[in-house]
């Protein structure tokens, strides 16, 4: 069985070595790329929104900047102190250090985000119900994870390979991504000649990272104690089990799901 504990430590170490969220990574044209289509920046301003699992504060300064009244940011991890570091309006901000499962029953949010988290935890239901507390009715819970479909091929390489990277001390996980950026960098070139798997993501938002943002991506993937990768329908159960209702999802450029529920 998966270990939480070691997960979120895994977490902890990753943005503590890892701790800026410049340059596209951490903009604005991104972060409407994550949003579309089911939300406009223009939409969150003057709400009231939660982000889990937040990390550096990639997220939680986009939403800042997207001009919401308040966030509530929660970082379980050692991370926190990068988080509260890294935050450019603080007034806005209460930072949480707990887990996603201990939000608080708000019932006055609008809006609760977890971006590239939901995947890393073994059993998300209590989550995912605890958004649904924290908003108010008719509030949204918008979610990203990793997509299976899409992603065969890559699948096929990556969790062979996990086995081994995920128990790799950091110096050595680091020179392996510095060995697989280059041809992965030969990869994204030949991209724009031929249609290869994951031609949309490396293309539309992989590409256009630079190359310090590109190896933590690499890392990120190879990290992690646990990863899963959801179908559609997982994803969409995901959220409805919850007690979310109309829930949608979107494939996001063919290698992973943004899904939006709305609390009844």
């Amino acid at each position: 069985m998966p270990d939480k504990d070691r997960t979120i430590k895994d977490f902890g170490k990753q943005w503590l070595r890892y701790s800026d969220n410049e340059g596209y990574y951490g903009s604005f044209e991104l972060f409407s790329d994550m949003l579309f289509p089911f939300l406009k920046l223009e939409d969150l301003k003057n709400c009231k929104v939660a982000e889990i699992g937040s990390g550096a504060g990639r997220i939680v300064n986009m939403l800042l900047e997207s001009g919401v009244q308040h966030v509530v940011a929660v970082e379980p991890s050692d991370a926190f102190a990068v988080l509260t570091r890294n935050i450019r309006n603080s007034e806005k901000v209460t930072c949480l250090k707990t887990t996603g499962d201990q939000l608080s029953p708000y019932e006055d949010l609008d809006y609760v985000f977890s971006i590239g988290v939901l995947h890393h935890i073994p059993d998300p239901k209590p989550v995912v119900e605890a958004a649904l507390k924290a908003l108010r009715p008719g509030g949204h819970f918008f979610v990203w994870l990793y997509g299976k479909e899409g992603n065969e091929s890559y699948l096929a390489l990556i969790k062979p390979l996990r086995v081994l990277t995920k128990k790799l001390p950091h110096p050595a996980l680091a020179s392996l991504v510095w060995l697989i950026h280059h041809p992965l960098n030969l990869y994204i070139r030949l991209c724009h000649r031929f249609p290869l798997p994951l031609k949309r993501y490396l293309l539309s938002v992989f590409g256009k990272m630079p190359p310090e943002k590109r190896r933590l991506i690499i890392y990120d993937q190879l990290n992690p104690d646990y990863a899963k990768y959801y179908t559609r329908q997982e994803a969409i159960k995901l959220l409805e089990d919850g007690g979310f209702v109309n829930v949608r999802a979107q494939h996001r450029h063919g290698y992973s799901w943004t899904v939006i529920g709305t609390k009844p």
